[in-house]
Order: C-alpha cells, then sequence, then structure tokens
C-alpha cells in the first residue's frame, strides 16, 4: 500500500515509538502525584513541553489536551465577544463556532483559497473578542496571511487564534498570535494528544473542569507516553526536509497537469505536501475502488462517508460536482519520488479510463 494520506495522520515516527514505549511497558506512575516515581513521569512531561514548545512563540504556556481538536473548543469557547473566522476552516472551528451562540461572522476566500483581506477588515472591528483562522488549510494545502489578521484582531482588542495543525514545524508561524492549537498525530507523532499554547496574560476559560492538572486549569490525567511521543516527533520537525516534500509536489503536479488535470487552491503560497487536483466529471467513489493500493482521499477525512461535497472545495467557487471530482494527496517524510510517481501513474491510468 502506497499511502498518500498525511493530511489525515501521519506514520509514527520510530523515534517517538521508542521515546513512549518505557512509559508504556515499565512506567506507570501519575505525572501528577509528589512520590519519586510520579516526579519522574512528570519530568518526562516537561522535557516534551519545551520540546513542543521551541517551535512556537517564545514565552507563553503550553498546555496539553486530547488533541487539537479539544484545543481549538478551549480557545473559542473560553473568549468572549464577537468571533471572526473564515469559510474553509477546520470543522472543529465552524462548528465550535457556530454552536457558541455568540455573534460571528465567517469570511469569504477567493478562488485560490485565501481569505478576503478587505472582508476581514470589514468584520474585525469594536466588539470582535476572537478571530480564529488556520495557517495551512488541511485539504487545499494554502497558506493565509496570519500576521495580517493578528493585526486586525489586535487593533480591535481581540485575541488571535491559529490552527496551526498542519503547519506546525512546517510553516512559519507569525510571533504575534495569542493562542495556538496543535497535534501530535500531524507531525509524526502519537494519536489522542495535542496541545494549546497561549501567550502570557492570555487564560480562556477553562472548557473542562476537574483536578486543574494542566497550564491555565486544563483538568486531566496527563500520559507521559503520549507527551514524550509528541515531545520526540516535535523535536524531529525541526530538522523535516522542506525541500524533499517540494521536490515530490513538483513531480506530482507536473504530472497531473500534463494530463489536463486542474489544481485546487494558490500553488503558492502553499504547503508542498499538499495536492488537491481534480478531472471533471471524474466518479472518485470509483477511482478508490479501481486504484485499492493506494490510500489516498477524497476530501478532508473528518468529512468523508458525509456524502456532501468538500465545504473547503465548494467556498472556493467549485461547483457540486466539480467538488466531487477533485481528490487530495498528502505525502511528507516517508515518501518516495519513486511511489509516489507509481501512485500518480495508476491514478491517471484509472481516470483516463473512465473516459
Amino acid at each position: 500500500m502506497i499511502y498518500l494520506d498525511y493530511q489525515a495522520t501521519t506514520p509514527l515516527a520510530p523515534q517517538a515509538f521508542d521515546a513512549m514505549v518505557p512509559w508504556l511497558r515499565d512506567a506507570h506512575a501519575n505525572p501528577h502525584s509528589p512520590h519519586r516515581p510520579g516526579r519522574a513521569a512528570r519530568a518526562a512531561v516537561e522535557v516534551a513541553r519545551d520540546r513542543i514548545a521551541a517551535l512556537l512563540p517564545a514565552g507563553g504556556k503550553l498546555a496539553f489536551t486530547s488533541g487539537a481538536t479539544e484545543a481549538l473548543n478551549w480557545a473559542i469557547k473560553g473568549s468572549t465577544g464577537a468571533i471572526v473566522t473564515i469559510a474553509t476552516e477546520h470543522a472543529a472551528v465552524l462548528d465550535t463556532v457556530a454552536a457558541s451562540g455568540r455573534p460571528h461572522v465567517v469570511l469569504p476566500v477567493h478562488g485560490d483559497g485565501l481569505v478576503d483581506l478587505d472582508a476581514a477588515r470589514a468584520a474585525i472591528g469594536p466588539g470582535t473578542g476572537l478571530v480564529a483562522a488556520m495557517l495551512v488549510n488541511n485539504e487545499i494545502g494554502v497558506v493565509q496571511p496570519i500576521a495580517e489578521l493578528a493585526d486586525l484582531a489586535h487593533d480591535a482588542g481581540a485575541w488571535m487564534l491559529c490552527d496551526a495543525v498542519q503547519g506546525y514545524g512546517r510553516v512559519p508561524l507569525p510571533g504575534t498570535v495569542d493562542m495556538v492549537a496543535v497535534s501530535a498525530h500531524k507531525i509524526y507523532g502519537p494519536k489522542g494528544i495535542g496541545a494549546l499554547w497561549l501567550r502570557d496574560g492570555v487564560a480562556p476559560a477553562p472548557l473542562m473542569h476537574g483536578g486543574g492538572q494542566e497550564a491555565l486549569g486544563r483538568s486531566g490525567t496527563l500520559s507521559p507516553a503520549l507527551c514524550a511521543g509528541f515531545g520526540v516527533a516535535a523535536q524531529l520537525m525541526a530538522a523535516d526536509d522542506a525541500g524533499a516534500v517540494a521536490g515530490l509536489w513538483r513531480a506530482a503536479h507536473d504530472r497531473f497537469r500534463a494530463a489536463g488535470w486542474s489544481l485546487n487552491g494558490a500553488a503558492d503560497p502553499r504547503y508542498p505536501g499538499n495536492l488537491n487536483v481534480r478531472r471533471d466529471r471524474l466518479d472518485v467513489g470509483r477511482l478508490m475502488s479501481d486504484v485499492r493500493g493506494v490510500a489516498f482521499s477524497a476530501g478532508s477525512a473528518c468529512a468523508s462517508g458525509s456524502g456532501r461535497p468538500s465545504h473547503v472545495l465548494r467556498a472556493i467557487g467549485l461547483s457540486d460536482a466539480q467538488a466531487r471530482s477533485s481528490i487530495r494527496l498528502g505525502f511528507g517524510r516517508y515518501t518516495r519520488e519513486a511511489e509516489l510517481m507509481q501512485a500518480v501513474d495508476a491514478i491517471l491510468v484509472a481516470a483516463a479510463a473512465q473516459a
């Protein structure tokens, strides 16, 4: 199986696995306990915290969570005032904003997937308490102008929340953001853990109540194993080879373009580990059945099986039919060019057979 679904989840780095094993097999102490085994577990948690924070703005506090969905819920529900977000955000943001019951504005994007900054300037003003935007889009890979949005937020006295799940360790993150949500399993770490980084002085109300074990009152017993795996995965991201991924993107994109496929979203600025393309009248369900040796996506993994066209592709102006004729390939550290091109060729052959 050739795995090309890195936006849904990345393979677990062997080094991250190795860091987790001792805490799963030998060390079972609660990291919030005061005895020696508890203190050792706590030390492992703090080492991991420092490693993750090293790729985030200087200062501030990092609170571990069960994942980015919890982190985003905490940041949104724990803030006050009107909310401004973007039509192409992940459901963890859009659904939480809708459920908040607070006044909110969902900004449109241009055909390239980038936010309409004129609309943002008009929407972000007195009464705005939070601006929430994704650094790298999980479906089309475009990089949003987070620094500009943060400036608008601060001019209005609002907090800037950045969903950096897809961009953490890959795309520079402006130091002007106030809250950042990250996830371990999108950077070759384990599933079931994420974090919310908070600038000093930014303190959203707790989402969950209980022991208040984590920074700023987040409750729940931490897993030293998950923390350790996350920390090592973050440490490895600092040395990730972005150039290699960019080379993979160019090779695959050139092959699709030569076959008459269209790119969804801007080619630049874009994280090159994401290639979202379409061919009109393509039956993606049949394509996925015909190319069973390749794991790729027909859209966001969170929306798969819903039968609805991608809200991101609809937001950039595609028709339902065009959105349903699109596929997403995601690749990264463990993808080799030969296997990527083998997968692309298999997709192109299967798609041509539908004509």
